[in-house]
């Protein structure tokens, strides 16, 4: 293993930050540690390392007193055994914690108050009981408890103790709660429906009448000669792909330092957000908006991929670590996938004498899943032979229903017997940190154009296309316009090809979506990002999070809406492209009880990076993996 600055911290590095904390701040079990990541070290630094230099290493962390309940920001110096920095942040509340969510419901399903308005219900059987917490708006917090770290809960309950909770949701009945002291604050307590008789069952055993297919033969994915990819370190190498791996507690899976053929295409890429609005404005889904990210962290909600055939082929599974809120790390097994595929013809001609010559396409895949509740998002970045990097989310998982009596409510899908699942959205955020063929490039805005008819066009048939760059922040927000085919692309200008012309990357957004909601909606005033699908910024290290970096109980977006105000030059210098793509998902029955994959993607393709197809050197399949 070759040791290099951009490894994520080990294990014995997350104790370390952990450990100098408790010893020069006085961070005592009265403290919760919110998250430790490794600082990354300047772009310059990374470029200009070798193996073999000696290397610093920091990290990020984040803590809060509970008796305090105010966060503070810290630079640790692994290097050193130093605090580099320790900053408060008053008025604000650090992301939740895995042990937060854990300990509330273990506290509240033992309380009074919550065991008799579960009996109220006729429910006695506590172990069925689901309490599950969610974050807030701040403007949604009731009155009063502006000030404290609280959540509101759901609850669900169980039919058998391996039967799906969500398939019987408890309705009318909330809890607020403080986190910090574990208090049980407010019960929401009202008449729900009569329970309908659905069928929220997915598992074999519990589906009744259930006959699994019979007639599904094995496919297995073998390779008897191998992999072609390597893995040294966290550096991948594929074919011309190289990259190096990374994983936190907030975004996950992070790609640094992509290039192909040694040519630099990215410096770094990861999702920011996630923002999940419920467009439901019923007492028991008008608060129920998720920054899956910002608030919970995709890295902490990383599942192993052990626990099922996630990938099919020959395997590679790297490991996670990540640290509790004592401080205490702990390893993710399988947390990444890394795998070859085969993708059908990748180019192919037939020729009446030279006769055919086809292609078959593969593709590098690097992959890993996360279960936020109810939902799994499963993501996958693919790299081709091509020079095209793909960027796949799978949504599946288990909507969130509510029973109804009545007319069923305009809002949602029927999916069940007076069962409904609420219309909702789930925007995510990449932030794309691109270094195309070097730090300086530009971001150009491409549209198509139909002339008119005149005696150079007789026929009407004549399209050209408009570029113009981006020059300032001030234009730096792009909307999709179908009627142009309006496109963006980051190129370097300071480099031209042997075509004389920039070489680039198009981003080719295929899933966004509009927000749908009216300006001062709460949802969108926290998440002003999701207005446009792409932004672009001027590259800052402290600018990462694009609805803020404290969006737990927020008030507004504190992030790409307010950096943008700087108005900074955006031509031949560090950029970073923002893409907001996701589902706009109104339910289908189908989706029920457990929902298939709903899929959404987008691209980045080479546009001028390459003089020709890069891809003319791959060689024919032979006809021995043909039966």
């Amino acid at each position: 293993m070759t040791a290099h600055p951009l490894d994520p911290l080990t294990t014995d590095e997350f104790r370390a930050a952990a450990a100098v904390l408790r010893r020069d701040k006085g961070v005592d079990e009265r403290w919760r540690f919110a998250s430790i990541e490794l600082k990354e070290p300047a772009k310059d630094v990374v470029r200009a390392f070798t193996p073999g230099d000696p290397i610093r290493r920091e990290a990020r962390v984040t803590v809060w007193s509970r008796d305090e309940g105010t966060p503070y920001k810290a630079v640790v110096s692994l290097t050193d055994d130093a605090v580099v920095s320790w900053e408060t942040v008053p008025g604000q509340q650090a992301n939740m914690t895995l042990d937060e969510w854990h300990e509330a419901h273990e506290v509240l399903i033992r309380h009074p108050d919550v065991v008799a308005a579960l009996a109220k219900r006729g429910i006695t059987d506590l172990d069925l009981v689901l309490i599950d917490t969610w974050a807030y708006g701040h403007s949604l917090i009731p009155q009063g408890l502006q000030d404290r770290r609280v959540g509101w809960t759901d609850v669900w309950r169980r039919s058998a103790p391996d039967a799906n909770p969500y398939a019987n949701p408890v309705m009318g009945l909330h809890f607020v709660v403080d986190l910090n002291t574990m208090e049980l604050l407010q019960i929401e307590d009202t008449p729900p429906p009569a329970q309908p008789a659905a069928m929220g069952e997915y598992l074999p055993a519990l589906v009744p009448g259930l006959q699994q297919r019979t007639d599904v033969r094995p496919l297995e994915i073998t390779q008897p000669e191998g992999v072609s990819f390597e893995l040294d370190g966290s550096e991948l190498r594929w074919q011309k792909w190289s990259m190096r791996l990374g994983f936190n507690h907030r975004e996950g899976l992070v790609i640094h330092r992509l290039a192909y053929d040694g040519r630099p295409i990215a410096h770094r890429m990861s999702f920011a957000e996630m923002v999940v609005p419920y467009r439901d404005p019923s007492p028991d889904h008008h608060r129920r908006t998720a920054f899956d990210i910002g608030e919970w962290g995709l890295g902490y909600m990383t599942t192993s991929l052990k626990l099922g055939c996630d990938c099919l082929g020959e395997i590679t599974y790297v490991d996670a670590v990540l640290s509790d809120s004592r401080g205490e790390p702990y390893t993710i097994e399988n947390a990444i996938c890394l795998h070859e595929e085969d993708d059908g013809v990748l180019w192919k001609h037939v020729d009446e004498q030279a006769g055919s010559e086809v292609r078959r396409s593969r593709r590098m895949v690097v992959s890993f899943h996360a279960t936020v509740a109810n939902y799994e998002y499963l993501t996958y970045w693919r790299f081709y032979q091509d020079g095209t990097v793909q960027c796949e989310v799978r949504a599946t998982g288990i909507m969130v229903t509510s029973a109804y009596e009545g007319t069923a409510p305009a809002f949602g899908t029927v999916v069940d017997e007076r069962t409904y699942a609420p219309i909702h959205q789930h925007f995510i955020v990449a932030r794309l940190d691109m270094e195309v063929d070097g730090p300086d490039n530009t971001v150009v805005v491409t549209e198509s154009e139909a002339l008119p008819v005149s005696d150079d066009n007789p026929y009407g048939l004549a399209v050209v296309t408009r570029s113009r760059p981006l020059r300032s922040e001030a234009e730096g927000r792009v909307d999709v316009d179908f009627a142009t085919q309006r496109s963006v692309k980051v190129v370097n200008r300071t480099r031209p090809n042997r075509l004389g012309t920039a070489p680039g990357y198009k981003l080719y957004a295929n899933s966004p979506l509009p927000a749908l909601a009216d300006p001062g909606a709460p949802f969108r005033q926290r998440a002003q990002v999701i207005d446009h699908p792409v932004w672009v910024s001027r590259f800052d290290e402290e600018e990462r999070w694009p609805a803020g970096e404290f969006c737990n109980q927020s008030r507004r977006d504190a992030g790409l809406p307010v950096w943008q105000e700087a108005d900074r030059p955006l031509e031949d210098t560090d950029v970073v492209l923002w893409h907001v793509f996701g589902i706009h998902h109104v339910p289908r029955p189908e989706d029920w009880p457990v929902m298939p994959v709903d899929v959404v993607s987008f691209e980045l393709k080479p546009v001028g990076f390459f003089d020709r197809n890069p891809a003319l050197d791959v060689p024919p399949s032979t006809a021995r993996h043909c039966h």
